[in-house]
């Protein structure tokens, strides 16, 4: 891997609940390379979602700092696309009026805009689509459309929260297989959020488990499988030895100690 591309600096959040602070996270800190995928997954209340919030600027961090290209994260940015589980397209806009809407803030020409848009539209496979509006789309091609508004503005690095989390187990296998081979051809840096430990495997190059109570970083695991990701290998022995790992990781961890 290359250098640092995302850098989570001893991050710690609380929020206010009844006569009382919860503690979102707790003193986490985590390097992620240039042009590497890291998913990340845990129990319910782990904080995942609040990690990534504070990546893409939209959370500020109580102590600590996120650092992207060792530049401190002070909102959001360009150079960070975000995509949710909730699709967030507008439904009166076709597929390709969606994905240039991010880039009229851009001071482009509307011709590169256009192929700008066309590009990301072709990526995720959405050509024969690109008239058509939310309403006619699948719950996965308006993930598609999603993930190509993101990769329209060109970012350095994308910050996905669950984006798979709503969709049937099939159509879900399907984006996993497209997410990668955009991937392969794009290589950005991707922080991916997911409760499901199959995909936390199957896409990633390292997979960070975290604990609750308070959000920790319990284990970061190496995933040793060759790219491009196949049915053979979500099959293979070395894919089910790892998942188990992780799988461990999350549903047997030790609980947390008491405060001192």
């Amino acid at each position: 891997m290359n250098s640092k591309k995302i850098s989570f600096q001893g991050v710690s959040k609380s929020f206010p609940l009844k006569d009382t602070d919860f503690v979102a996270l707790s003193e986490v800190s985590l390097d992620i390379a240039d042009r590497e995928f890291v998913t990340v997954v845990g129990p319910s209340g782990c904080g995942k979602s609040t990690l990534m919030g504070m990546a893409a600027g939209l959370i500020d961090p109580g102590t600590g700092q996120i650092l992207i290209d060792g530049r401190p994260v002070a909102g959001p940015g360009p150079d960070r696309g975000v995509i949710f589980q909730q699709y967030a397209l507008f439904p009166w806009l076709t597929v390709r009026k969606n994905v240039e809407f991010g880039l009229k803030l851009s001071a482009i020409s509307p011709e590169e805009r256009r192929g700008r848009a066309q590009r990301a539209i072709d990526l995720v496979g959405l050509a024969d689509f690109a008239d058509a509006l939310p309403k006619t789309l699948s719950g996965g091609m308006k993930q598609r459309c999603a993930i190509a508004r993101a990769y329209a503005v060109n970012p350095e690095v994308l910050l996905m929260d669950e984006p798979f989390g709503a969709l049937d187990a099939l159509t879900r296998v399907q984006l996993q297989d497209q997410l990668l081979r955009t991937w392969s051809q794009e290589r950005r840096t991707v922080m991916f959020i997911t409760h499901d430990v199959d995909e936390a495997v199957y896409l990633a190059n390292r997979v960070v488990v975290m604990a609750a109570r308070p959000g920790r970083i319990y284990k970061v695991i190496d995933v040793d499988l060759p790219y491009p990701r196949t049915e053979e290998i979500r099959l293979s022995p070395e894919f089910g030895r790892i998942r188990n790992e992780v799988w461990h990781s999350v549903y047997h961890q030790a609980p947390a100690a008491p405060a001192a």
